[in-house]
């Protein structure tokens, strides 16, 4: 324990486990947007219960997913099948491929079907409790979610919180005992210290699961604080869920490239190439700033039909103001 607690806080910890709060703040947002969303289909009573639950119980499965696939790494990466149509489809299919895939279809299916919903109603008034779900069906939902999102977010987590080790390998090439240390020094602790059935040491990394964990809670936490507000934004400025919702639709459309990416897929012989966060958050950034650019004129041109309106009333109320007083002062016109 007190090795545990001095690696979290040593300053190689304190660094990594600001790093992964970082990397948990920027890969959240499209998270906490699908919860925001989705918890606003059980009604404004219920929601931010199920904000809550659903969060509280991601967060558990997160953990419990984050020391699955630390343990089972190289097994998700394994091919499960392929596909051959050559000219017209190949790829080779793993579990991580196949999660990430499902994950980004079901998103932008998500984001069209509210999007079309939007925009069939009459009065967006309406909109509220039309396509109500069950605060259990909310809940799943979420987590479910909350647990295609983590995928991404774990294994960019663990290429940060990672150490240098070697692997002490039999002939056999299996794992015997792990060196804190590099390969060289590894070698030179076998030739002083000999290990029964050890002939040699092969690069290998210890993952930080302790410091990933605490970085997984601490954005729980946040995610719950946050998730209120979000909701009250979005329901206080509707403008903004369609625009959230093209921002979904285009996390999903980045879920589904990078599993084409991991499953080597391409289509007519080209290949498919994951869509880079750079080029994610700089669309996202195009969409915010012209949403709120189109919003602004949007009210600069209602204000102006206002004063025209009311322009135009004014000289109304002035013409029937004249005829009153035509009228008391030399009886009814003609």
């Amino acid at each position: 324990m007190g090795e545990l607690v001095a690696e979290v806080f040593s300053v190689s910890g304190l660094f990594t486990l600001l790093m992964l709060l970082l990397l948990q703040a920027v890969l959240g947002f499209d998270n906490l947007l699908y919860i925001s969303i989705e918890s606003q289909r059980v009604g404004p009573e219920k929601a931010p219960m199920v904000r809550r639950w659903g969060i509280g119980l991601a967060v558990v499965l997160r953990i419990v997913l984050l020391i699955i696939i630390v343990n089972v790494f190289a097994l998700l990466a394994e091919p499960l099948f392929e596909i051959g149509a050559k000219g017209f489809i190949e790829g080779e299919f793993t579990m991580q491929a196949l999660v990430t895939l499902a994950g980004g279809g079901f998103i932008i299916y998500t984001a069209i079907k509210e999007i079309h919903h939007l925009l069939a109603v009459d009065h967006i008034e309406h909109t509220e409790g039309s396509a109500g779900k069950s605060v259990m069906q909310a809940i799943v939902m979420i987590v479910a979610m909350n647990l295609v999102f983590s995928f991404d977010s774990i294994l960019s987590a663990m290429a940060i919180a990672n150490v240098e080790v070697a692997n002490v390998v039999n002939a056999s090439g299996d794992v015997i005992s792990t060196f804190t240390g590099s390969v060289v020094q590894c070698k030179a602790d076998l030739i002083a210290n000999p290990v029964a059935g050890a002939v040699g040491c092969e690069p290998g990394k210890d993952y930080q699961v302790w410091i990933m964990a605490i970085a997984i809670l601490s954005s729980g936490v946040v995610m719950i604080l946050l998730a209120d507000y979000v909701a009250d934004f979005l329901k206080r400025n509707r403008m903004y869920e369609v625009l959230g919702l093209f921002i979904l639709f285009l996390v999903g459309v980045l879920l589904i490239t990078e599993g084409a990416h991991l499953a080597h897929l391409k289509l007519f012989g080209f290949p498919i190439d994951a869509m880079s966060k750079s080029s994610f958050y700089l669309v996202v950034g195009v969409l915010i700033v012209t949403d709120i650019i189109s919003t602004n004129y949007q009210k600069r041109l209602w204000a102006q039909r206002e004063a025209e309106l009311r322009s135009a009333g004014n000289k109304a109320d002035d013409a029937i103001k004249a005829v009153d007083e035509h009228i008391a002062k030399h009886g009814n016109i003609g």
